[in-house]
C-alpha cells in the first residue's frame, strides 16, 4: 500500500490558488472521466469571446477567427480555480490521501548520499522575534521514498533545490510575470454569463509586454485581471497602479461602474517555457507544475499543463517504488506528453515580445496560424528580467492618478481584502 501525503501551506486547500481561471479539462478529462456527473464544480462553458486593441479612449476589435487556435476557449470553462482545489482534495480523501492544511513546509531534508530524504514544517507558535511562546510547536519532519515539490511559481523550496542540483544548467534565464486580479459583482445588465475578454495595449506602451483578461463567472461575477511582464524596462512602473488604471477604461469602467469589488490578489507567473524548463527530477524528488514551469503564455494557462506533469509524477512513482526503476523516467514520459508538445509548439511566442507589442503579434501570427508551431528554429532568452530595467533617472516619471474608491482602489484596501 502506498501512503500519500499532501502539506498544504494555506489555512485550507484553494486558499492560496489565485487564477483567472479559463480551465481546459484535457487533463481532468483523463484523471477523472466522470467529474462532470461526481459533480466537479466546472459549470460556466464559455459562450463568447472577444480580443481588444485599446487606446486610451478607445477600443478596436480583432475578429477571433483571425486568433491563433492557442488562443481560442471554445470548449473550455470560466471556473474558481480554488473551488475545483478543493473538490479535487475531496476526491483524493475519499482515496485514502491524507491532506494537512496549515502545514507549510519550511525546510529540504536529505540522506546522507545527498538524495532528498523528505521535508520538515515550520516552527508553530514563535513570536515576530522568533522566541517561543507559551503556544510553541516545533515542527514535524516527514520522510518519503520520494517527494515531489508542487509550490508554484519561485516555490521556496523548488527554487533552493533547482540551485543545489544544478537543475537549470544550460537552460535560458526564466522569465516572470505578475499577475493581479479582483472578483467583482455586477448588477444582471452589466453580466455576460461565460463572456471572455482580453485586451493589449492601454495602459501600457509598446516595449511593455502585457495584457488584461475580463471573464464573466456564474452569480454575477466578473474575474477582472491585469498581468505584466517583469522585464519592463521602467523603473517608476507599478503593476498595480497600471491595473488600477486600466479599469478606467471606458470599455471595463462600463462592466464595473455600481458594481462591488469583493476580492483582490496577485501573484507571480513563470513564463520562461521550455527554453527556461529546468531538469524536472533529482535524486528522491520530483517538480512539478510551476515549480518547474509549465505554464503555457500565449495560451495564458498552465492549470492543465501542471495536472498532466502531477498525473506523469504520480506514474513514474508507482513504477519507481514496484520495480526501483530511475525517477528521470518522469521527466522522459513528460517529454512525449501531449503537455510538452504543446508547450513546444508555444516556445516562440514570449522571446518574442522582446521586440515589441506590434512585431511580437506579428511573428506571433505567423508562428502560430501559419506555421502552427513548427518553425524551424527557437528564440532565446538572452537575460534575466532584472537585467532589462533602466536607470531611473533615465526614464520618465509615471504619475498615477488618486483612486477614487469605486473603480480604482488603494494598495492597503487591496491588501486587506486578500485576508492574508
Amino acid at each position: 500500500n502506498l501512503n500519500v501525503c499532501i502539506l498544504e501551506k494555506g489555512a485550507e486547500v484553494g486558499a492560496h490558488i489565485l487564477s483567472g481561471n479559463i480551465f481546459e479539462t484535457k487533463a481532468l478529462d483523463e484523471l477523472l472521466p466522470k467529474w462532470k456527473e461526481e459533480g466537479a464544480p466546472v459549470k460556466t462553458k464559455v459562450s463568447k469571446e472577444k480580443f481588444l486593441f485599446l487606446g486610451k479612449n478607445r477600443s478596436l476589435s480583432w475578429p477571433t477567427w483571425l486568433l491563433p487556435s492557442v488562443q481560442k476557449n471554445h470548449n473550455n470553462y470560466i471556473i474558481s480555480l480554488a473551488n475545483l482545489c478543493r473538490w479535487l482534495a475531496e476526491q483524493a480523501e475519499k482515496l485514502g490521501v491524507e491532506i494537512f492544511p496549515g502545514f507549510p513546509a519550511s525546510e529540504v531534508l536529505y540522506n546522507e548520499d545527498g538524495s532528498v530524504k523528505g521535508v520538515s514544517t515550520v516552527d508553530m507558535g514563535l513570536d515576530k522575534d522568533g522566541n517561543k511562546k507559551d503556544t510553541y510547536e516545533q515542527g514535524i519532519e516527514l520522510h518519503a521514498k520520494v517527494t515531489v515539490f508542487a509550490e508554484g511559481c519561485r516555490g521556496h523550496l523548488g527554487k533552493h533545490l533547482i540551485k543545489k542540483y544544478q537543475l537549470d544548467q544550460g537552460k535560458d534565464p526564466q522569465q516572470y510575470g505578475i499577475g493581479l486580479k479582483e472578483i467583482w459583482e455586477v448588477s444582471e445588465n452589466q453580466h455576460q454569463e461565460g463572456l471572455v475578454m482580453h485586451t493589449v495595449g492601454w495602459p501600457l506602451d509598446k516595449k511593455t509586454y502585457g495584457g488584461s483578461f475580463v471573464y464573466h463567472a456564474e452569480k454575477k461575477q466578473i474575474y477582472i485581471g491585469y498581468v505584466i511582464g517583469l522585464d519592463y524596462q521602467n523603473p517608476h512602473l507599478s503593476p498595480f497602479e497600471e491595473f488600477q488604471r486600466f479599469k478606467t477604461h471606458p470599455v471595463i469602467r462600463k462592466m464595473l461602474e455600481g458594481g462591488k469589488r469583493v476580492s483582490y490578489g496577485a501573484r507571480a507567473l513563470i513564463e520562461g517555457g521550455i527554453q527556461s524548463l529546468p531538469k524536472m527530477f533529482m535524486p528522491g524528488a520530483l517538480l512539478i507544475g510551476c515549480d518547474a514551469g509549465t505554464l503555457n503564455m500565449p495560451k495564458i494557462k498552465g492549470s492543465h499543463t501542471a495536472m498532466k506533469s502531477g498525473i506523469i509524477a504520480a506514474e513514474t512513482i508507482v513504477e519507481h517504488i514496484k520495480n526501483n526503476s530511475d525517477l528521470s523516467v518522469y521527466e522522459t514520459k513528460f517529454k512525449k506528453s501531449w503537455a510538452f508538445k504543446e508547450l513546444h509548439t508555444a516556445r516562440n511566442a514570449k522571446p518574442s515580445f522582446s521586440w515589441g507589442l506590434l512585431l511580437a503579434i506579428l511573428f506571433i501570427g505567423l508562428d502560430q496560424i501559419l506555421f502552427r508551431g513548427k518553425l524551424p528554429f527557437t528564440l532565446r532568452h538572452k537575460r534575466a528580467d532584472h537585467e532589462t530595467l533602466k536607470p531611473a533617472s533615465q526614464l520618465e516619471k509615471i504619475n498615477y492618478p488618486n483612486p477614487d474608491g469605486k473603480i480604482t482602489f488603494d494598495k492597503t484596501s487591496s491588501v486587506y481584502l486578500t485576508g492574508t
